[in-house]
């Protein structure tokens, strides 16, 4: 058996083993697609497998979206299975019975009775697959109910809350910005679907940046710029992802420009998100910035323990299955990086669980994760924080343990103290020894500053997020 492969004994373990190999399908697609691709194209399938797991019969609401699952997630679908079950497994697309709506879904297989009309021979775009989507392209899973809040994240959901409630007033443009899998697509769709709750008849689309920037190469190629304004101007709400891939494609400014002073005239409001702070945006024309900037931005940060925690029970909670809250501390002491992959891990252990038929516990937990604890075993250490801080506020590493106390030199030395509690397991005693042999209410007190000014201190937190993505390499 090669390695990675599940047990044999857990293979042949009755009925619910077609159930469980696709959900295991599905958790390990959900790591390598983004968040909104496999939303959209992959949680919606039906299955039913054969009791002998020899097939699986994939069910898809519509031809245009069966053929592109075919071309761009098939043979992906089939190497996983066959990965999974330990042997081929044979895969079959048909189109869903019309009378029933397609969601994710298991049923045990019955002999095929779909027609050959059923599989889906015929070709098509993107574009034409696009269209069948709803309009306002908002993942309703996405609501503000089902993020977890904490002090990584309050003031941008606050905001994001009142925008909902208020649109086109306070906080126009909202700008939320922070590293990847923090929860930015989450808030913005949590705004647009509140907002519809509250306002169905409301005109709202999500849409991420390079599909703008498709949608004015298409306008241009096909002269059909009317129709580009009035879809993009006559909107409520428009809540636009990365729009950091706006740098060095100046027609795509030049639009979104127009499309931004068009909808604040009529008072409808612009949600974005970015991977940096307006100002730290690059090869983005100054008068864009400068609207981006005039409302409100707000960082989300890497979700502290606690939160890191609740978002595994509850992640859990939602996969139907249940975490005891030592596995959750166990894994989120782990897992700090971000929500993508506390996800990420969280399905490598309940897909362990299943696979080996085996209660969810520390030791397991262990197991599942042992490729990722390894990496985490000998990546960072204090002494390399030290000397990064050092290097990056130019000063010498032999001032991070000394007495010395000009702003110059206590500011980096408490930063250095703020990296090594959220990057290492080391208690504030061991980081404080360390550093010259300081007391742990030092460390602590320097923690607690550093933490409460980067929520509020833009360059502050940029400079911590690269020396964080230095330091994680």
């Amino acid at each position: 058996m090669t390695e990675g492969h599940p047990p044999t004994a857990a293979l042949d373990a009755g009925p619910d083993m077609g159930h469980s190999l696709w959900q295991a399908c599905l958790e390990q697609l959900a790591q390598e697609i983004p968040e909104q691709q496999f939303n959209t194209w992959i949680r919606p399938l039906g299955a039913r497998v054969a009791p002998d797991l020899s097939k699986a019969t994939i069910e898809v609401a519509n031809r245009f979206k069966l053929d592109w699952v075919r071309s761009q997630y098939g043979a992906r679908l089939s190497q996983l299975l066959e990965h999974l079950s330990g042997a081929p497994v044979l895969i079959e697309l048909v189109l869903a019975p019309r009378e029933a709506s397609v969601k994710p879904s298991f049923s045990p297989s019955a002999p095929s009775t779909a027609s050959p009309q059923a599989v889906a021979t015929t070709g098509a775009t993107a574009e034409e697959t696009a269209a069948t989507l709803p309009r306002t392209r908002l993942n309703t899973a996405l609501t503000f109910e089902t993020l977890v809040e904490g002090s990584a994240n309050r003031m941008a959901r606050a905001a994001a809350m009142h925008v909902a409630g208020t649109p086109g007033h306070l906080y126009n443009p909202l700008f939320i910005y922070g590293g990847v899998g923090l929860g930015k697509t989450h808030l913005v769709h949590a705004v647009g679907n509140r907002l519809l709750a509250d306002r169905p008849d409301a005109k709202v689309l999500y849409i991420h940046a390079e599909q703008f920037v498709s949608d004015v190469v298409k306008a241009y190629q096909r002269k059909t710029f009317d129709e580009f304004k009035a879809r993009y101007h006559s909107l409520d709400l428009l809540l636009i992802d990365d729009v950091q891939f706006f740098a060095n494609k100046e027609r795509t400014q030049e639009e979104f420009f127009n499309a931004f002073e068009a909808l604040l005239a009529k008072k409808s409001h612009i949600v974005m998100t970015s991977d940096t702070y307006p100002k730290g945006l690059a090869d983005i024309h100054e008068r864009l910035v400068s609207r981006f900037d005039s409302g409100l931005t707000v960082a989300i940060e890497p979700p502290e323990l606690e939160m890191r925690v609740a978002i595994l029970i509850n992640k859990a909670l939602a996969e139907g299955s249940s975490m005891p809250e030592e596995v959750a501390f166990f894994v989120a002491k782990n897992v700090r990086s971000n929500v993508r992959e506390l996800e990420g891990a969280l399905r490598k252990v309940l897909a362990y669980s299943r696979f080996n038929q085996r209660e969810v516990s520390i030791q397991l937990a262990r197991e599942a994760l042992r490729d990722l604890l390894t990496i985490q075993n000998r990546q960072i250490g204090v002494e390399n924080i030290q000397k990064t801080v050092a290097d990056y506020y130019k000063i010498k590493v032999s001032d991070m343990y000394s007495k010395k106390r000009p702003a110059s030199i206590a500011r980096p030395r408490q930063i250095a103290m703020y990296l090594a509690k959220e990057l290492t397991q080391k208690s504030l005693p061991e980081i404080g020894e360390l550093f010259g042999g300081r007391d742990h209410t030092t460390v602590l007190h320097a923690v607690r500053k550093i933490s409460a000014e980067r929520q509020q201190l833009t360059e502050l937190n940029q400079q911590l997020h690269v020396l964080e993505q230095t330091l994680k390499g």
